[in-house]
This record gives C-alpha cells, structure tokens and sequence, in this order.
C-alpha cells in the first residue's frame, strides 16, 4: 500500500512560525520545508520546541504568528485555522495510545469511518499485513508486546493515507534491543509507502541514522536542518557540534590560510589567504591523535573502555582538555606523555562568534574568544 500521491512540490511547509506560553518562547520564527516523502528527525533537548512544533502541525496548538501548509493546503496562519481532524496528518505517541477495548483491527480502523464497511476492511488488511501483524488482528492491545503495540499505532496512523505522520518518540518507551528492531521495522514501512515523516526523537545516533535530513533545536529556533553528514561533520553551529556527539573546542588562528592552534598546525584553509582571524576549532574525539613522547607536554589524565575504542582524556600544557579514540586494543595509562595531533584529512569547522564560518568574516582580526566552559573529567578506574 502506497499513500496517495501528492501533486505538490512540498508536503509540508513551516513559514515563520512562533508560538508563546505567557513569557516563554516555545518556538519562534520556524521556517521548514519538507519534500514528499522525506523522512526527517527532529532533535534537541528537553523543552527546546520539538513536540511543540509537532503539536502545531497535527492542529494540537494554534500557533501565535506564521503559516503552515500541508499538502498544497494553508491549515493554519492569521486567519484560518483547520482542527486536527480535517488535516490529512497521521500521529504516533510514544505511549502508543491504542484503545485497550478494541482489537487490533478496530484499533487500527478507528479513524476510517468515512469509508464503507467493505472499504474499511480492505484498508485495515493491508496496513496490517504491511507491518507483518495480519495474524494478530483479532487480538487485544495487552495481548502484544511493546513492538507489536508500536507497529499497530503505526498501521492505524498510515490507515487513512495521511499526507504526513508525526512521531513523537514513538521508540523510547521500548528497551534497547528491541528498539532497534522496532525502529527499523517502521522506518522500512515508512518508506516503502513513501510516507512523508516527522520523527522527534532525543536520541542522537536515531536522529543520524535514520532521517533523511536532520533538525536540530534549541531554546524554541532551528539551529540547523541538513543532512545527518552535515549536520555531524559541518555543524552551523557551537551547540549543534556539541550537541550532536562528543566536541572540543580550542582558540585558534587562521594567518595567511593556515590554522594553527596549541597543538600545532591543524590544516591549511582554502581562501583565507592575507587573513590574520582568531576562530576557535572544533575537534571530535576521532579527529585527535595520540602518541607517546616522554618528551610532550601532555599528559592523559583518564580514559573509559566503549567497548570498540577507548576514549582518552587528554590535558594540554594550557589546562583545556582534548578527547580521543584510541582502538579498544590501545590503551595509554593516566599520566603518559603524549603528542597531540590532527588526524589527516580531517577539515574541521571553525567558530567565530558561536558560529560556523566557511570565509573569512568581513573586518574581523584578532577577534576576542569566549573562553571554553571545562567540562568534569571521570576518574580513571
């Protein structure tokens, strides 16, 4: 079962949506467009917008100011506002939210009254039999498992043949193993019927491994919507390249196209020749070599077995503090001296003023940097 085809160059589309509660801004100015059958995930921390940006989509929340159009259709702005009823928007709760009175196929045919009784039937067969539960359509909501209960609020959101499905954290009431099982299941079905898909979730490698492309908020704005390569690898930002995985953050220079910071030369930057610009690099844990030198000036002070690698702690001459992964076979112990360089081919991205720049910013040199917040170092056990 494919969903029905949708003759619009976007399925979805936020235009400067805001929205308040008294004197919070819960989301503001939100601008996202979404194509026909992409799948997008939405992160960030705890109360920075996500679910209320949801809410505001499925008609939950009117918002205060801005557009949002679904499928070619203006649902809400200054004047119109549709109820969540009349959108063509399929939701999934993270607490499934099925009706332990009905089985699994009333469940799932809950929201086709609008179809005949023959119709009906014929939707809730292949939506079950999509999401592989067509032998378990007589059963009860506390007859299945915590997987089976999610694929089942996933059948009964795709029944209706939405024009988009939201997912708020539908996963992480689900343990970890079978998470990743569930997770899969669902995302091939959503694809296969080319279902266009929000998907919150506050789990980074989920966000990455799964959207098409990836958004990340923070404190109610959208910090970066992009692709998971760029959003790791090219952050727009210092919270999105601290948020999304493990950051460093080390003062640096750019003279005359190269950039060097305290350990050293980092790499050359294409077009900042004639430049003299303080930045700060950013620097993951597998961009960072390590390699003993009694000679070095610094020092590892703690390192924690991830089982495939081992991240080492390591405090240069100045005090600020780099991380590294070593191969889970290399272990360098407390107190080694070690050089501390750049791996090859690494590009990082440079900050000026909390912000990704890829040229030279006009009229900055020798700007002023905003000393890095220390972060707790474990002791070694």
């Amino acid at each position: 079962m494919r969903g029905e085809v949708v003759n619009v160059s976007t399925a979805l589309t936020l235009s400067g949506v805001s929205r308040r509660y008294g004197a919070i801004a819960a989301a503001t100015s939100l601008d996202l467009t979404v194509a026909p059958g992409e799948m997008l995930t939405v992160i960030g921390p705890s109360g920075c917008g996500k679910s209320t940006m949801l809410r505001m989509i499925a008609g939950l929340e009117r918002p205060d100011s801005g557009t949002i159009t679904i499928a070619g259709d203006v649902v809400a702005d200054r004047r119109n506002f549709q109820e969540p009823e009349r959108r063509r928007v399929g939701l999934v709760f993270q607490d499934h939210a099925l009706f332990p009175n009905l089985t699994v196929a009333k469940n799932v045919a809950f929201g086709l009254n609008r179809l005949s009784l023959p119709e009906r039937r014929k939707r809730v067969a292949e939506v079950l039999e999509l999401v592989r539960l067509d032998h378990l359509a007589a059963r009860y909501p506390h007859e299945l498992s915590g997987g089976e209960q999610q694929r089942v609020a996933v059948a009964r959101a795709l029944a209706p043949r939405p024009a988009v499905v939201l997912l708020d954290e539908p996963f992480s009431s689900l343990d970890e193993t079978l998470r990743g099982r569930v997770r899969a299941d669902i995302v091939a079905v959503l694809k296969e019927t080319g279902t266009t898909s929000l998907l919150v979730t506050h789990d980074q490698t989920e966000a990455l491994s799964v959207g098409d492309r990836v958004v990340v908020m923070h404190d109610g704005v959208i910090e970066q919507a992009d692709t998971p390569e760029k959003v790791f690898e090219q952050p727009a930002t210092r919270f999105v390249a601290s948020f999304m995985g493990d950051a460093d953050f080390l003062p640096a220079n750019v003279h005359n196209a190269l950039l060097t910071c305290e350990i050293g030369v980092v790499s050359t930057v294409p077009g900042w020749a004639n430049c003299d610009v303080d930045v700060d690099v950013v620097l993951r844990p597998h961009e960072v070599a390590l390699a003993p030198d009694p000679g070095a000036s610094a020092r590892v002070v703690s390192l924690e077995y991830r089982g495939a690698f081992v991240l080492h702690y390591v405090r240069l001459a100045s005090g600020r503090t780099l991380r590294s992964w070593q191969p889970h076979h290399v272990r360098y112990a407390p107190g080694t001296a070690v050089t501390v360089t750049v791996a090859s081919g690494t590009s990082p991205t440079l900050l000026v003023d909390d912000r990704a720049v890829t040229e030279p910013p006009i009229g900055i040199a020798g700007h002023a940097l905003q000393a890095p917040e220390p972060f707790p170092i474990p002791t070694s056990r």
